[in-house]
């Protein structure tokens, strides 16, 4: 097959997927008023917040897609997928893996450790207190986003909605094959979706932000995904053995905590 032909292969396959994702926008344009009600959304939501808040012990598999702008101005999807187990009020255990980090992180109430296994680097925070007030910490004095860690605390719908403007119940949707509830919120800086588990276990299947005031509208899409609850959670001690040879750090210094690699960046962005 020569060059033009793989080219015009690719130019009518570009044309039809614009088709088939404008067919979809404007159906999604011609959403009813009864399924996009503000008052289903904020009360699908709320059950959520409600049957988290209520779970001692959780743990799940989760799959991270981190969309974002290069420095050559090509939009990028950066993977990971990790696990997660919590104890509520103050026990945390976190691990993610992707094709530039390796990272395991512990909290047992008093410190946080977070050990890169591919540079053998860690890092520990005093930071006594429960996983809320460790979330605020990592926010308001080391300038860790956290993306998502609004999920994992004790009133996810307090942290969620003080800036939401919009809301929206989108109707039905299918993630790793739970039927969810699709909700779509709006705030001056973000757009997120969640997709909520049916049922008596109402738990995130797929949480969704999209940056709106940054060149590129970057997105974080995180899937959960082996949710189990109570003595379904296996064991955990809550400890983090560092390896010897294992090199202390300040959390800046250890490369592999952060979301980005440095060849990347985000346009527009900071």
């Amino acid at each position: 097959m020569t060059a033009r032909h793989r080219c015009g292969r690719f130019t009518r396959s570009a044309k039809a997927w614009a088709i088939i994702l404008a067919a979809a926008l404007a159906g999604t344009a011609g959403i009813s008023a009864g399924r996009a009600d503000q008052a289903d959304a904020k009360r699908l939501l709320k059950a959520m917040s409600d049957y988290l808040g209520a779970q001692k012990a959780i743990s799940f598999d989760y799959d991270v897609n981190l969309e974002l702008v290069s420095k050559q101005q090509q939009k990028i999807g950066l993977v990971s997928s990790g696990t997660m187990t919590l104890d509520r009020p103050d026990k945390l255990h976190l691990t993610r893996t992707g094709g530039f980090a390796n990272v395991e992180m512990v909290f047992d109430g008093k410190t946080l450790t977070l050990l890169g296994k591919n540079t053998n680097l860690y890092t520990q925070l005093e930071a006594p207190g429960t996983i809320d007030q460790l979330v605020d910490v990592l926010r308001d004095k080391y300038h860790r986003p956290v993306p998502a860690a609004d999920l994992l605390m004790a009133d996810p719908y307090k942290e969620l909605m003080p800036e939401v403007n919009d809301a929206k119940d989108l109707g039905a949707g299918v993630i790793h094959g739970i039927e969810c509830d699709h909700l779509a919120f709006r705030t001056n800086e973000v757009d997120w979706q969640i997709w909520i588990a049916q049922g008596a276990r109402p738990y995130p299947c797929r949480y969704v932000i999209t940056s709106k005031k940054v060149t590129g509208w970057p997105q974080y899409t995180l899937d959960i995904w082996a949710w189990k609850t109570g003595a379904e959670v296996a064991a955990d001690s809550f400890k983090l053995a560092i390896p010897a040879g294992a090199k202390k750090l300040t959390p800046d210094e250890v490369p592999e905590l952060n979301e980005l690699p440095s060849h990347f960046t985000v346009k527009g962005g900071k």
